[in-house]
């Protein structure tokens, strides 16, 4: 499955640092080309020898060893990998990480690369819990860092909770499938829409939402690694551009719909995970609005529906929509599926812990107008994002490499 593929695994100081064997071992069965960057707090829980029978290539624990190749190593590693596993991911490494601090191998290694990086937490608890390693995690997902895990169990530690490693099993499918599957779109052309539209009421206010622009910028990012051509038509958001994503920024609803509608005959899938203010107020004062202690009437009028819209006026395309409800989830998801003319629609109820505006996670069903439901537990959006891409796949009509 991983044949020609060149994969790099860091291991940190953990104890879960012995269970990094057994990757490096799956990842050889499936014919990748491993080589293994070590921290040396990592050597007193495995041994470099043991790592290097396993991978049959050198390990790397220094910065300043003497070359093995004719160039700067972490460099040459840095360009030439495909992937980078660091496993396990203590929550010193991921604070070190998420800053951009490079003061050993392998964190030189992850700062010079452009190869996509996974990380697999394994610590404490508390550890894991904490606001600043939450924030560190935050902070690498945004940026487009993959995390595997952690699970749940019984820790060295003698406690039981959360921060356990992922199985080796799981971290190696987890892998295996991404770089089987990065150029299932290749040659598509994917349009997203992504964060919540502003409506202005004066200068200074607006009316908006919730939405923080979180889930559309994952599918951005997850159809540009499976090799597909992706506009981000965005709303305004604080997230950055996911890298090789071409971003158009709008405000309006008016000036979402005409950047969706100029581009829409040119693209093979439209993904409209945007929240769009359904109404803009009739005036827009020049000026500042002042408080008088008097009541004020606001008038609003309907802004154009840019999903039907698009439902009406699609050919071949691949449509997909998004139902954020608060009440009666499939019935009212299912009557806009139908409405809007979509090939999938993804339903979430946004009252739901860990479903919600502004979550890292999210709680989801797919919706298909032959009458299919895929029900989907809670999950990050950035792996949502990754289910969606095998489903437009299909819809598409695109052979799975899985």
């Amino acid at each position: 499955m991983l044949a020609g593929k060149k994969v790099l695994v860091g291991i940190t100081g953990g104890i879960a640092a012995y269970k990094t064997a057994e990757v490096v071992s799956r990842l050889r069965k499936l014919h990748a080309e491993v080589h293994v960057a070590m921290t040396k707090s990592a050597t007193e829980f495995i041994t470099p020898l043991t790592l290097r029978s396993l991978s049959a290539n050198p390990v790397y624990v220094d910065l300043f060893d003497e070359p093995k190749l004719w160039n700067v190593e972490h460099i040459a590693l840095a360009e030439h990998v495909d992937a980078v596993i660091v496993a396990p991911a203590t929550a010193n490494f991921l604070a070190k990480i998420a800053i951009g601090l490079a003061d050993d191998f392998l964190s030189t290694v992850l700062l010079a690369t452009r190869a996509p990086i996974f990380v697999a937490p394994a610590m404490n608890q508390a550890m894991y819990l904490h606001p600043a390693t939450q924030n560190n995690l935050t902070c690498l997902r945004e940026r487009g860092v993959k995390i595997i895990g952690p699970g749940t169990g019984f820790q060295a530690c003698g406690t039981d909770g959360i921060g356990r490693m992922t199985e080796a099993l799981e971290i190696v499918e987890t892998l295996a499938q991404f770089l089987s599957s990065r150029k299932l779109l290749k040659g598509k052309k994917a349009l997203v829409t992504a964060g919540g539209t502003q409506e202005p009421l004066d200068p200074v206010r607006y009316l908006g939402n919730r939405s923080s622009g979180r889930m559309g910028y994952a599918i951005a990012q997850a159809l540009q690694e499976a090799g597909a051509e992706t506009t981000l038509i965005s709303a305004p958001t604080d997230l950055a551009t996911p890298s090789g994503v071409n971003r158009v920024s709008v405000h309006t609803a008016l000036e979402m719909f005409e950047a969706v509608l100029s581009r829409f005959p040119e693209v093979d899938v439209v993904i409209k995970a945007a929240a769009v203010a359904d109404f803009r107020p009739a005036v827009q004062a020049e000026q500042k609005i002042k408080k008088n202690g008097s009541n004020r009437v606001l008038e609003l009028v309907p802004n154009p529906d840019i999903l039907a819209e698009l439902g009406r006026r699609k050919t071949s395309q691949v449509l997909v929509g998004f139902a954020a409800e608060t009440e009666n989830l499939l019935a009212n998801a299912e009557d806009k599926m139908r409405r809007k003319n979509v090939n999938l629609l993804v339903a979430n109820d946004v009252t739901k812990q860990g479903a919600g505006f502004g979550s890292l996670t999210n709680i989801v069903s797919f919706l298909f107008p032959d009458g299919r439901k895929i029900d989907f537990p809670q999950m990050s959006k950035h792996e949502v994002a990754q289910h969606l891409i095998r489903e437009i796949a299909n819809l598409l009509g695109v052979e799975s490499k899985e």
